[in-house]
């Protein structure tokens, strides 16, 4: 029985998805974590973890050089909140252009027997725009930016996309009126409003910063519900004093950004909404499964996609370094010991190579002989041994 351990109160509906086979506490030696937004940075990792699944799509928490080295495959749940995070975009696009925040804020402050009179009289102190004829500028267009891209193209406005790494599939969710920019800065140059929605990392990290603020118009209105760090807070505080910038919405909080009437800052809760925290667990969970019975691998941010069909009694998987001659090792042992194979999967994601290997005869002997001289090639991960699953009967 495989042992998992949950953290951040995931929610129940995800534990709920996990079979007979599969024993959910928090024991300190488990095959699997099923976690959301807790902190794995000096965290030791079991020798027996064979895989996190991260219920979101970030996974900024989660040591990825710790866990490769460990033998520990690493996977997100793209897709799972962007509906949520899309929903909250909106709500804050028309917000913004509406004066909601400052609004309601004068409400809020106003009272007493001449309040209807007063009110109509400074009503138009927060005269807003519409949307409609407005040009969004959405930078990335996977899961949450094509969502986005659909919703701001019913509402009427022009949007223009920039993903220079866009896949063919992703490409199929935008909608056919989104003009494609070449450049951020095409993208950038008459967009009424910029939205962000980019995975962060090294390339990513201040994306949005002084030269870009620059190519934008200095009435524009920038978003930010992807990550913190994507945009250079200390690059937009100068835009705004500037005058270059009108207003500024994001979902991670930076004391600099703070207490500004120019910026509205939510406490990242983009993907909080129920249904998206149910769907990440439910996907978190239906991973961990997948990958511990089959060793079938999607959606992971360590490890190369590799999905074979499972049709033969057993099936090896490896996990190691990306170096020459490491499938020939592998194929020689196997030969050494008159094992036939019956087919044989690899695939590599930079330095991390996948391989998938499988036989119908193993006897029980080969099983801990072949395990463990299987480990002990240079550069090898994590060695494993499955049974064909079998099928469920309801």
């Amino acid at each position: 029985m495989f042992q998992v351990k949950t953290f951040n109160a995931i929610a129940q509906v995800g534990l709920d998805s996990f079979t007979n086979n599969y024993a959910v506490n928090q024991t300190d030696a488990a095959d699997a974590y099923l976690i959301r937004s807790v902190d794995l940075h000096g965290a030791t990792l079991p020798a027996a973890l064979k895989v996190i699944a991260r219920a979101g799509a970030g996974f900024n928490n989660i040591p990825l050089d710790l866990a490769t080295a460990n033998g520990t495959a690493v996977f997100n749940t793209p897709g799972s909140n962007a509906n949520a995070v899309k929903e909250l975009v909106i709500t804050m696009l028309v917000a913004a252009a509406r004066n909601v925040f400052a609004a309601a804020e004068y409400a809020g402050h106003n009272s007493g027997a001449d309040i209807s009179t007063r009110t109509e009289h400074d009503k138009t102190k927060f005269n807003g725009t519409e949307l409609m004829g407005k040009t969004l500028a959405v930078i990335g267009v996977g899961h949450v930016g094509a969502l986005v891209a659909h919703a701001a193209s019913d509402m009427g406005m022009k949007v223009v996309g920039y993903d220079p790494y866009l896949s063919a599939d992703d490409a199929w969710h935008i909608p056919t009126s989104t003009v494609r920019a070449r450049t951020l800065a095409a993208a950038l140059a008459n967009a009424d409003y910029v939205t962000v929605h980019v995975p962060k990392n090294e390339e990513t990290t201040g994306m949005i910063s002084t030269a870009e603020l620059a190519m934008m118009r200095p009435d524009s209105v920038l978003l930010n519900f992807a990550r913190g760090g994507i945009v250079d807070n200390k690059a937009v505080v100068h835009a705004l004093d500037e005058g270059r910038l009108r207003q500024y919405l994001t979902d991670f909080g930076d004391d600099m950004i703070l207490g500004r009437d120019d910026v509205v800052v939510t406490p990242h809760i983009g993907g909080s909404t129920l249904e998206a925290e149910a769907n990440g667990a439910v996907q978190g969970a239906q991973t961990i499964m997948s990958f511990l019975e089959t060793g079938n691998v999607n959606h992971s941010v360590n490890l190369p996609t590799l999905q074979v069909p499972f049709t033969t009694q057993y099936r090896l998987t490896l996990m190691h370094q990306n170096k020459p001659n490491m499938v020939g090792q592998i194929a020689t042992m196997l030969a050494q010991r008159g094992i036939n194979i019956e087919g044989m999967s690899n695939a590599a994601r930079d330095a991390v190579a996948y391989s998938i290997i499988d036989v119908n005869q193993f006897t029980g002997a080969q099983d801990a002989e072949l395990l463990g001289k299987l480990k002990q090639i240079d550069a090898v991960y994590r060695v494993r041994l499955l049974r064909r699953p079998e099928p469920q009967v309801i």
